[in-house]
């Protein structure tokens, strides 16, 4: 086909359409070993509806402000932001402010972003120091967070120097994350991980660099933000576009224990949404639409006869994905090559799984502000074994007026973020004005959803 962008197809009744088994099947086609963990595990919930207050009341926020966020790992960076000793970041959720430094030991701490004597914020952003210096009085600490010096010593007598170290929150990393958690008795980081090391033992996360770090504020609760991620099946009203090579209503939902759930959208497949889409077309549109391909030019390659478009964009990215990250990829399937694998690790963070074409999303609410988020878009590229890391992207924060399209780092993936985020604004306004007063969710394709708010009310002491 010469131009396949003008070819004809039929869109199916939405009430038709979707098999959740899909995927499964295109895993029967494998012509390598498929990972025992691709297998289902599906959700068995009730189907009991939502308050719309979780998401637009203050109370709520409130109560999150004081049972989740004190108590829950967060993925609050990349390692490789934190390089060198003295680099930092400060890491702010609701109403508490932490400096996520490297020390001169090359460990990585959290310190209450609080000075110990008159409680100035000891850093309002992030940067590279030799010390940490109050700016207000210049009582000094080291990189480790020990007390090195204050003025007027004579004058401080009832202060013991052994008492003034900066407090600590709990740090770990996983993956070339960087995790913290102000609760010190809190189990730890892989045990809240649960199966995501193992699902992702083979993918080199902790061989990634971030290429891309995007960030916005959005005028919704955080859960609206993170949730827009957690289902496919907006993808008929929100992103029509890439229906002829996303299998969105076939979809795999899957639940692992209270933290970790998973989405497995197969690509390079047509939606059950359309039927009579020529492969030229598939073809086309995953290279130019999808934003996390091999190659995004789809001049330069022509399906060969009796070939699908998954297995050449499997083939495609297995061998463009082997050169890049100098590592042999002759038993990956396709799908981890390709498809769309999403985890969730509670409560902020998602993370596409594969050997390339790794998203990650985070949500969090946009300082005591209950109606408004930070939402943070990353992308991960690897760089040759043996190789030193290479610095991670700059974060690019856009305006509140700039869309993610103007992000051009993003690629084409910054017009599908746009579609998501014109929903959000939206939610707002319905969430807030419901006769209804609740939400109603599927009870498959939604699922994430609701285990995200079972485990939510956990924290909350609002389980049943």
């Amino acid at each position: 086909m010469n131009n396949p962008t003008h070819a004809k197809f039929t869109l199916l009744p939405p009430e038709e359409v979707g098999d959740p088994n899909l995927f499964q099947q295109l895993l029967e086609q494998e012509t390598v070993p498929v990972p025992e963990f691709l297998k289902p595990n599906p959700p068995v919930f009730s189907d009991v509806n939502l308050s719309v207050e979780r998401y637009s009341a203050r109370w709520f926020h409130e109560l999150e402000a004081e049972k989740l966020w004190p108590k829950a790992w967060q993925m609050v960076c990349r390692e490789e932001d934190i390089q060198k000793p003295g680099d930092h970041l400060v890491y702010d959720i609701v109403n508490t402010s932490i400096i996520v430094m490297r020390g001169q030991d090359g460990a990585i701490r959290g310190f209450y972003n609080s000075c110990l004597h008159r409680g100035r914020a000891l850093r309002m952003g992030g940067g590279a120091v030799s010390q940490l210096k109050c700016p207000y009085h210049g009582f000094t600490w080291d990189l480790q967070g020990e007390f090195k010096s204050m003025p007027t010593t004579w004058d401080f007598k009832h202060l013991e120097p052994c008492q003034l170290k900066l407090p600590q929150v709990q740090v770990d990393t996983w993956g070339g994350f960087v995790f913290i958690n102000q609760d010190i008795e809190a189990p730890p980081l892989l045990e809240h991980l649960g199966v995501l090391p193992e699902h992702f033992k083979d993918y080199s996360l902790d061989r990634s660099v971030s290429i891309a770090h995007v960030q916005r504020r959005m005028a919704c609760n955080w859960k609206v933000a993170q949730e827009a991620f957690m289902e496919s099946m907006h993808t008929r009203a929100t992103h029509p576009q890439i229906m002829t090579f996303t299998g969105d209503v076939d979809s795999q939902y899957d639940i692992y224990g209270d933290n970790i759930s998973r989405s497995i959208t197969p690509m390079a497949v047509t939606s059950s949404n359309l039927k009579n889409v020529d492969e030229a077309l598939v073809l086309h549109d995953i290279l130019e639409e999808s934003g996390r391909m091999a190659d995004s030019d789809s001049s330069k390659h022509v399906l060969p006869e009796g070939m699908t478009t998954r297995e050449y964009i499997g083939e495609l990215n297995r061998g463009i994905y082997a050169e890049a990250s100098g590592v042999d990829l002759t038993h990956a399937t396709h799908a981890e090559l390709l498809d769309a694998i999403l985890y969730s690790v509670f409560p902020n963070t998602q993370v596409w799984a594969g050997y390339f074409g790794n998203i990650v999303y985070r949500a969090i609410p946009d300082g005591d502000n209950h109606e408004a988020c930070l939402f943070d878009v990353w992308l991960l590229g690897r760089y040759q074994a043996g190789s030193a890391c290479p610095p991670g992207a700059t974060l690019n924060r856009l305006p509140d007026d700039q869309e993610f399209c103007n992000a051009k780092e993003l690629g084409a993936l910054g017009a599908v973020f746009d579609q998501d985020m014109n929903n959000l604004d939206a939610m707002t306004k319905g969430l807030k004005t419901s006769k209804k007063g609740a939400v109603s969710l599927a009870s498959y394709q939604e699922s994430r959803i609701r285990h995200h708010h079972l485990t939510l009310d956990k924290y909350l002491g609002l389980a049943k």
